[in-house]
């Protein structure tokens, strides 16, 4: 947790100074060191100061900073910006189109401190009179700020899992439990959760409770009691833990995981049956005799149901499936054989193609597409065509050398106003995979930017649609297109669609990963890696994929590297 908070408190630090107007080497420095730490594999309060100083983009002053905070809680510099500058101007970053130049002008001008501030004066139309700012910009301003607060009481799981875990593990090493499992929309894997909800037993409960209370990042403790304790820790997350006897552990921890709906339908067929059901177990009506309760599966054997797992607990058709064995085997994360979407140096990633090689072959992989940005991309490094030749080069190169492993050579393509990609036919021909992607044009009209996609998808080069909604979860929502006339032309052109497992995207998301898993669209998983320590993020789009009701055939990169590369040439020929 301490590389999280790290991380953001460089993220914050140069949004500061840039909204300063401060130099723009030292505000990349901040952002630089921001994004290698969070992609960090290892625990910086671990690390040496000679260590520190081996990371990517780390200096002596930034390492100073790193071990101030470590050992104090606090950065010096920071708390001093913050005198400087109101904290709540950070806020207004978080809303689409309003970038640090727009926010120092806001203050300037109007003394805007905060959300509540801005939409005031959008709605009294006061800010069109403002440089850069028109009446359609106060509306887009409007719109940004109804999708912050959307997402205000909500938090993407790829931010809360890691510090559910780190609970958890705290939990298991620091008091006498024993069972525990993390419950709630978290175990559900849903894309956004609300909060931390956890089970566990004990035979010393109250020695748990006070291991609780007492974690490092506990802030305000809301309620401590026998055997349920809830507390407010860093970042503004509650979290709620429950202590259950072992025989109603499984009772509990399906009760706790949800839906809401997804119970109330089990519940229904509980008592059809003469039965009760609730979290401490399962009861015979008639007599209260307890039929099952000690292990999850307990609940679905005496309903006479297969086990539902938790990815599919949404009331949207698993009850019925379950009852006539019809459930799906869902893919699993140990299917995965490679990685079709990653970043290296030659772009914006952060490592060298022989260390993502290595990485890759850790995590079990047999292949993995190297898919830098293309030339349209200049703020990202985009490759020219004599670069990328220069890059396949490379990479037929170190295949020679690789034992039972292939890298594949790839690219990212823009997908250009017109649908067409920035890279012509005669370049792409050279590759094994062509990923194509928006980057830009997000307001274009639906027809727009829905055709763009389609046009896309007719290219026989272009192999995979990458992150097709645009959307960053808090960040941006999806731009408007029409999502069943894309699927029906990833299926008639054969096209292949991402779910970037990137937890800040998870696009596709899980409803339209059903719907082109149902058409035969071919589906892609790939984590959009920048370093080589994102590659675990792969679990988060597999996670999309259960969602979806998704099998280990309905995902390509399950397949051998021959017979991904054969299905992807195919609509070639």
């Amino acid at each position: 947790m301490k590389n999280d908070e790290i991380a953001s408190i460089f993220s914050s630090i140069a949004d500061l100074l840039e909204i300063k107007g401060e130099n723009p080497f030292r505000i990349r420095a901040y952002r630089r060191a921001a994004q290698n730490i969070e992609s960090l594999g290892r625990d910086l309060s671990g690390l040496s100061d000679e260590e520190l100083l081996d990371l990517p983009g780390i200096g002596r002053d930034l390492s100073a900073k790193i071990h101030e905070y470590i050992t104090t809680g606090k950065i010096g510099a920071y708390e001093k910006l913050k005198q400087e500058l109101p904290e709540s101007l950070l806020t207004l970053l978080n809303i689409p189109g309003i970038g640090p130049r727009t926010a120092a002008l806001l203050y300037k001008e109007y003394g805007v401190r905060d959300i509540d501030h801005l939409e005031a004066l959008a709605r009294e139309h006061k800010l069109a009179s403002l440089p850069g700012i028109k009446e359609k910009t106060e509306a887009s301003i409007i719109k940004g700020i109804q999708m912050v607060r959307r997402y205000s009481e909500r938090h993407p799981l790829g931010s809360v899992l890691p510090v559910a875990l780190n609970i958890r593990d705290h939990l298991s090493a620091s008091s006498p439990v024993g069972r525990i499992e993390i419950a709630g929309s978290i175990r559900r894997w849903k894309e956004t959760v609300k909060d931390i909800d956890m089970i566990c037993t004990s035979s010393r409960p109250g020695d748990v409770m006070r291991s609780f209370a007492s974690m490092p990042d506990v802030k305000e403790v809301l309620m401590r009691g026998r055997t349920k304790s809830s507390a407010i820790i860093s970042g503004g997350i509650q979290v709620d833990l429950r202590v259950v006897d072992d025989e109603s552990f499984g009772a509990a921890l399906s009760y706790f995981t949800g839906s809401k709906e997804h119970n109330i339908r089990l519940r229904e067929i509980a008592q059809r049956a003469g039965m009760k059901l609730n979290e401490y177990g399962i009861f015979r009506e008639s007599d209260n005799k307890k039929l099952g309760g000690r292990n999850e599966e307990d609940i679905y054997n005496v309903l006479g149901m297969q086990y539902v797992p938790p990815e599919l607990r949404e009331d949207r058709g698993e009850i019925q499936a379950s009852m006539s064995n019809e459930l799906p085997e869902l893919v699993s994360p140990a299917d995965m054989r490679g990685d079709l979407h990653c970043h290296s140096i030659w772009s914006d990633g952060s490592s060298g193609i022989e260390e993502i090689a290595d990485a890759a072959v850790r995590n079990g992989y047999k292949y993995l597409a190297i898919t830098d940005h293309s030339k349209g991309l200049g703020v990202a490094g985009g490759l020219s065509e004599e670069q990328l030749l220069e890059q396949i080069a490379e990479i037929r190169a170190l295949n020679k050398r690789l034992k039972g492993f292939r890298l594949l050579a790839g690219t990212e393509v823009n997908i250009l106003n017109d649908g067409s990609p920035d890279y012509d036919d005669d370049i792409l021909r050279h590759l094994d995979i062509v990923v194509a992607s928006v980057h830009s044009g997000f307001k274009q009209s639906k027809e727009q930017l829905t055709n763009r996609i389609i046009r896309a998808m007719e290219n026989p080069y272009v192999s995979v649609i990458g992150h097709i909604s645009g959307r960053l979860l808090g960040g941006r929502d999806a731009y408007d297109m029409e999502m069943d006339a894309v699927i029906d032309a990833a299926a008639r052109t054969g096209t292949a669609i991402e779910i970037n497992a990137h937890p800040m995207r998870l696009d596709l998301t899980d409803v339209h990963a059903r719907v082109a898993g149902q058409r035969g669209v071919g589906i892609v998983i790939s984590t959009d890696s920048h370093s080589p320590s994102q590659l675990g993020n792969m679990r988060y789009g597999v996670s999309v994929a259960r969602r979806a009701w998704l099998e280990k055939k309905d995902i390509l990169n399950t397949l051998p590297a021959g017979a991904l590369l054969k299905r992807l040439k195919k609509r070639q020929s």
